[in-house]
C-alpha cells in the first residue's frame, strides 16, 4: 500500500501546508422523518481526512455512509432529512453554518463527488462532452469551444481511447466501466481539495474495477487530493485505503489504519466483514455470512444496535451503547489510530 508521505512527496506547497485537517465531521446526526416514525440514519459519526489522504468507510447497506456523504455535500432532501446536531468543518469552516451561495461554490469546485449508478448520474440526453464542459461553462465562464477542448483533456486524463472522436457520444454508448471514467473525470473537472466516491466500483467486473481504483489512487496522488471512499467491499480497499473507518446502524463502531484492520479487527462486526470474504485457501467450503439483518432504523435496539446478531452479545451490550473506545496492546501500549465501539473489544483484538 503507497503510505500518505509517498503520496504526498511531490505535491504543489500550496495544498500541503494547510495547518489540520482537509475535513472534518464531529459529531453529525441524520434523521429522516416519515410518516412511520423518525429513521436514526445517522447517530454521532466523528472521522476527518487529510489532504492527499485516503478514508474508507465501510458497513453493510443501510449503515449510514452514502447519508453522511450526502450531508457533507449538501444533497440531501430537507425535509423528509433533518440535521439536529453537528458540524461539517471544510479547512476549519462548518459548512452547515455556511449561507448556502457559499457552500454551493465550494460544492463541485472545492468537494466533488462520484455517484455509484454512472448511467443514472449522467443525462441520456446530453454528450458526455457537452456535461464534462458544463463544469467550465457555469464555474469559469469559459465559452463552448474551450469548455469541449477542456472535456477532451479530462476524457483523456481518464484514459478514455480516442477521446477526441468520442466526446460527442451519449452515454449510452459506453461501457460501464468507462461511463465511470467520465464520472471521474467529471468529478476531477475544477480539481477539488476533495473527493467523495461513493461505491465507484459497484456493478462492473473484477478487472475493471480494479482499474477504475488504481485510475483513483493515481489521480488522487498527482492532484494530492483527499479521498472518501465508500464501500461495503472489504476488498476494494486493501490496496488503496490509508485508514479505515466502519459504519453499524449509523455509528461508526471501530476505525484503523488498513492494514491493522485486516490485521487484528477490534469489533466483532469487522471480524464478520473480513471472514466473509472469500478466500483461495478455504476452496470448497460454504462462505461465511454475518447472522440476522442489519436494525429498522426507526427501531434502533437498545444497547449496541450490533448485540442481536453478534455471538460475543452479553447483558451489557442489550443495555449499554457502548462508547468508541482507544484500543491498546495486550500490555496496555497504545495503538495509534485505533478505535473500537465494543464492550469487549479486549477480547476481540486478543482473542
Amino acid at each position: 500500500m503507497t503510505t500518505t508521505t509517498e503520496k504526498t512527496a511531490d505535491v504543489p506547497e500550496k495544498k500541503s501546508q494547510d495547518a489540520g485537517p482537509l475535513l472534518e465531521v464531529r459529531d453529525l446526526h441524520v434523521e429522516f422523518h416519515t410518516r412511520d416514525g423518525v429513521a436514526k440514519a445517522v447517530n454521532g459519526v466523528n472521522y476527518s481526512v487529510d489532504a492527499g489522504e485516503t478514508l474508507a468507510v465501510l458497513g453493510e447497506s443501510g449503515s449510514g455512509k452514502s447519508v453522511t456523504a450526502q450531508a457533507i455535500m449538501g444533497i440531501l432532501d430537507m425535509p423528509p432529512a433533518k440535521i439536529p446536531k453537528g458540524e461539517i468543518l471544510f479547512r476549519g469552516r462548518d459548512m452547515l453554518t455556511m449561507p448556502n451561495e457559499e457552500r454551493r461554490k465550494i460544492r463541485g469546485a472545492k468537494i466533488a463527488m462520484i455517484f455509484q449508478d454512472a448511467l443514472s448520474s449522467l443525462n441520456p440526453v446530453l454528450s458526455v462532452g457537452y456535461q464534462l464542459g458544463e463544469m467550465f461553462r457555469i464555474h469559469q465562464g469559459m465559452s463552448k469551444k474551450d469548455a469541449k477542448a477542456k472535456a477532451i483533456e479530462l476524457m483523456d486524463h481518464v484514459r478514455i481511447p480516442a477521446a477526441k472522436d468520442r466526446v460527442g457520444d451519449y452515454p449510452h454508448q459506453f461501457s460501464g466501466g468507462m461511463r465511470q471514467r467520465i464520472m471521474i473525470a467529471m468529478a476531477l473537472a475544477l480539481e477539488p481539495d476533495l473527493i467523495i466516491a461513493d461505491e465507484p466500483t459497484t456493478a462492473l467486473d473484477v478487472t475493471v474495477q480494479a482499474q477504475v481504483m488504481d485510475l483513483l489512487a493515481e489521480l488522487q496522488r498527482e492532484f494530492n487530493m483527499g479521498l472518501i471512499l465508500i464501500t461495503h467491499d472489504l476488498g476494494v480497499v486493501a490496496d488503496v485505503a490509508d485508514k479505515i473507518a466502519v459504519m453499524y446502524a449509523g455509528r461508526i463502531v471501530e476505525t484503523a489504519p488498513v492494514g491493522e484492520l485486516y490485521k487484528r479487527p477490534a469489533h466483532p462486526y469487522t471480524r464478520g466483514l473480513l471472514d466473509s470474504i472469500p478466500r483461495l485457501d478455504q476452496k470448497g467450503q460454504e462462505l461465511y455470512a454475518i447472522k440476522g439483518l442489519p436494525p429498522n432504523l426507526l427501531h434502533i435496539p437498545t444497547g449496541c444496535a450490533f448485540s442481536p446478531r453478534c455471538p460475543k452479545a452479553q447483558d451489557i451490550c442489550r443495555e449499554e451503547i457502548p462508547a468508541l473506545h482507544d484500543v491498546a496492546e495486550a500490555d496496555g501500549a497504545a495503538l495509534p489510530g485505533r478505535r473500537s465501539a465494543c464492550h469487549f473489544w479486549k477480547e476481540t483484538i486478543h482473542g
